[in-house]
């Protein structure tokens, strides 16, 4: 009994032991397979050398080149406001007209004083040539007419004050009195503006400064306005903000249309210098991320079976400036090269990829969007 249990446990053993082996050889065989995942469906640019210009892309706001609050040069009360609220006017035109009852009257009291004065020296010269009268009644005489005349003209001058007047031609604002409001000496009446040309303001690095001239090309843009006329660099600060290292620079722009205005923000993109030849790829291409900026290289790499496939390899570049669709590639890429421009979240060092190229993102310098 003994002796058969041994022989029944001795063949079980030997099956279980041939069973396993027929497992493990199967499991050693499938794990010599390898498995590769479905290549990715990218689109490719090859990288082209242009030439790319220097600039600078800064925050600016937009100044008058004339531009005050129209104000009373003295006391008065408005008697006649001639202009509305946000239209041009000429230089020298009359805004509002304050009550000048009191000094009419006092103008025709020193009109007739210096009549009685002119008449006076008229017969005192007569006297003198007769000999009757001295030389210093004529004197005292052409002292009283002239200061009649003086208190006449100070009257008409204070008359023609109270006209308030724009100082040069311009767009008004919003009108700040009332009809039959007193006005002391300084009061505000309308802020005037001169929109054509303006000035935009805006600052730059030091370490930019020595690129960026007098009469320099600037460009502008403003999320309400599509085109804008180029202008010109005016003016550059003679000192550097010690706060921030910046130097401040004034820009001149024909604004015939007025749309822009004093105080909007615009986008400031100054020109500085000729520009160099670089690399450039669509925005899309590249992979952004905290640790350093990357793309993916299009190459024929082998697999682990000694396979050529086409995969890709990443490669950590240093970026230069925008300009429209497009980013400037500093270091990390040569021209020439096929660079992968979408489908680049998915992707991975070594990866294998399928290029379909019959929709590419956008890679133009200026684009034009149709909402704009």
């Amino acid at each position: 009994m003994n002796k058969r249990m041994i022989i029944v446990v001795s063949a079980l053993a030997v099956l279980v032991a041939g069973l396993g082996f027929v497992k493990f050889q199967q499991i050693h065989a499938a794990m010599a397979q390898t498995w590769s995942p479905p290549p990715e469906a990218v689109t490719t640019i090859a990288a082209r050398q242009e030439q790319w210009p220097a600039t600078t892309s800064v925050i600016g706001s937009v100044a008058a080149v004339q531009g005050v609050t129209v104000s009373a040069d003295l006391p008065g009360i408005v008697e006649k406001i001639a202009f509305e609220s946000g239209r041009s006017v000429q230089a020298g035109e009359v805004l509002v007209s304050l009550d000048v009852s009191q000094e009419q009257a006092q103008l025709a009291a020193a009109d007739a004083q210096r009549e009685l004065a002119r008449l006076n020296l008229k017969r005192i010269s007569h006297l003198l040539e007769k000999e009757v009268a001295s030389q210093a009644e004529f004197d005292r005489s052409s002292a009283e007419f002239k200061s009649a005349e003086a208190r006449a003209s100070e009257i008409r001058a204070i008359i023609d004050r109270k006209q308030i007047r724009a100082p040069f031609t311009g767009v008004l604002g919003i009108r700040q009195i009332n009809l039959g409001q007193y006005l002391k000496g300084g009061d505000p009446v309308v802020p005037l503006q001169s929109l054509d040309p303006v000035y935009v303001n805006f600052s730059v690095p030091q370490q930019e400064l020595g690129d960026l001239k007098v009469g320099a090309s600037v460009k502008v843009a403003a999320e309400s306005l599509a085109v804008i006329p180029s202008g010109k660099v005016t003016a550059i600060n003679s000192v550097v903000d010690e706060a921030t290292r910046n130097v401040q620079i004034q820009a001149i722009f024909r604004n015939p249309d007025g749309r822009l205005r004093p105080g909007m923000f615009v986008e400031v993109e100054a020109r500085l210098g000729a520009g160099s030849s670089t690399v450039s790829l669509p925005a899309t291409a590249v992979s952004y991320a905290p640790y350093g900026n990357s793309i993916f290289v299009v190459t024929d790499l082998k697999g682990p079976n000694g396979k050529s496939y086409r995969g890709v390899e990443q490669r950590f570049v240093k970026l230069g400036g925008n300009r429209g669709d497009q980013v400037a590639i500093v270091s990390g890429l040569k021209a020439g090269e096929e660079v992968v421009t979408s489908g680049v979240f998915k992707l991975r060092n070594g990866a294998s990829v399928l290029v379909n190229n019959q929709i590419r993102p956008g890679n133009n310098p200026a684009p034009k969007p149709e909402d704009s």
